[in-house]
């Protein structure tokens, strides 16, 4: 059976801390292929994406417009046997996702980093999500309150989502969808003088 999929998606404003790289259209472009490489990615996984977008977005997925904030949005919808995976984990696989939707535990939870929940999977109808702030730590809380067992999946591919400049480097070297192609058109390329790996992009 299919792993139902909730894809939270802003369609609004998108990305905003890459502003000083790209326009508000690019921002938004951006976001939209990264969606796609995520809804092709939870597909080859067995999943069944919905996209929980704050507007109407195109998309090959079915989309369900929700203005809510995020928890609001997901909890309205969050059943057991459900996953959520984030709509900008541009370094996701298919593999990393099929061995995520088959770990064991009332409550999967795949932490970001920085404090984040990028992924879960929840198998009991007591847990609810809590995306404010350290969002891990909270739904390591929420899940003990309702008697829930919890596996983390510590998975370097679901760790990363995309917002900061210096997230691109790792996007370009090692994603598998169509991300790295379009960065690549909008001139974007890999910066290595001094420190750590950034991004540069030629105009």
């Amino acid at each position: 059976m299919a792993m139902r999929t909730l894809v939270p998606f802003d369609a609004t404003d998108p990305k905003t801390r890459l502003s000083p790289l790209f326009s508000p259209d690019e921002r938004r472009e951006l976001a939209a292929v990264m969606l796609g490489d995520v809804l092709d990615a939870v597909r080859a996984a067995g999943g069944d994406p919905l996209v929980v977008a704050t507007d109407d977005v195109a998309c090959d997925a079915p989309v369900v417009v929700d203005e809510r904030a995020l928890s609001d949005a997901v909890n309205a919808r969050l059943e057991p046997k459900t996953a959520v995976v984030m709509a900008d984990l541009a370094l996701s696989t298919p593999r990393v996702l099929d061995a995520f939707f088959a770990a064991s535990g009332d409550v999967v939870l795949a932490p970001g980093l920085g404090g984040g929940t990028n992924a879960l999977v929840v198998r009991d109808d007591g847990f609810a999500v809590d995306y404010h702030g350290a969002s891990y730590r909270d739904h390591l809380r929420n899940a003990a309150a309702a008697g829930c067992s919890v596996r983390e999946f510590d998975a370097t591919r679901l760790a990363l989502d995309v917002d900061e400049r210096t997230d691109l480097a790792d996007v370009l070297l090692r994603a598998e969808g169509e991300t790295p192609g379009w960065l690549r058109d909008a001139g974007v390329g890999l910066a290595t003088d001094g420190g750590r790996t950034n991004v540069a992009r030629k105009r």
